[in-house]
């Protein structure tokens, strides 16, 4: 199917209007951004540890040094195979942005129920560099409403993105990512939360694909995706010099 051929003028001219609708987009998210960093905190006294490549770890531990944490809730559950596809599809962009984030003060980690050992196979796999840790044995996931026991999976509703659900709906782990601040006490606040399609904005290609003129072409949420390393080679175009 081909969108409607027209002259210059009339493409300028629709391609004005669209323009006014941009601009108005940039500015709602400018609006929302506001927002965002005038939500209250939550004061985090739970202790939660962590197993990591470097032993135990406190979340305190985990800001690095640093000020800001953004935890990166990674579908990867004890006994799956392999990390989530839309997971891993977003976590193909974080390693480019770690060095930006770092000197901006913010510490990016992905945290999965998985054990260690799984995390760190899977992560080989995939190539990434990002700190991934293990909440297995912690409530972390579960406080954070990420990840689902068998027995909440029978109830009526479980709690997912701010709103009850019908388990049916649901998973034993889902997506999220969460923000933390730790001021100069060492006190730690839960400052954000978003899930679902929340954190799409954090894959580049999507953004990149909605301005190719057949956009994300997908029958349904990035059912295209697969790991990197699942595609079949594409055929490589013809070169002019052959």
């Amino acid at each position: 199917m081909q969108n409607e051929v027209v002259s210059r003028e009339e493409w300028l001219e629709a391609r004005r209007a669209l323009l006014a609708k941009e601009k108005e987009a940039t500015r709602l998210r400018d609006s929302v951004n506001a927002a965002r960093l005038a939500l209250p905190w939550v004061k985090v006294d739970k202790n939660y540890v962590f197993e990591t490549p470097e032993g135990r770890k406190s979340l305190a531990d985990l800001f690095d040094g640093r000020s800001q944490l953004l935890i990166y809730h990674f579908m990867l559950g004890p006994d799956w195979d392999a990390g989530c596809t839309g997971c891993s599809f977003l976590s193909d962009h974080v390693d480019g942005a770690l060095p930006h984030l770092n000197h901006h003060d913010v510490t990016w980690v992905a945290v999965s129920r998985a054990p260690l050992d799984k995390i760190a196979a899977y992560k080989q796999r995939m190539g990434w560099q990002f700190p991934w840790v293990s909440s297995f044995g912690s409530d972390f996931n579960f406080d954070y409403h990420v990840s689902f026991s068998p027995e909440d999976l029978t109830k009526d509703k479980v709690f997912y993105n701010f709103t009850p659900m019908q388990p049916a709906d649901a998973n034993d782990e889902l997506p999220g990512l969460s923000a933390f601040y730790r001021n100069d006490k060492g006190e730690i606040f839960h400052t954000y939360s978003s899930y679902a399609r929340g954190p799409e904005e954090l894959i580049g290609t999507l953004m990149i694909l909605d301005r190719a003129p057949k956009g994300r072409n997908e029958d349904s949420t990035m059912n295209f995706v697969r790991r990197h390393d699942e595609y079949e080679e594409a055929a490589k175009a013809p070169s002019c010099c052959h």
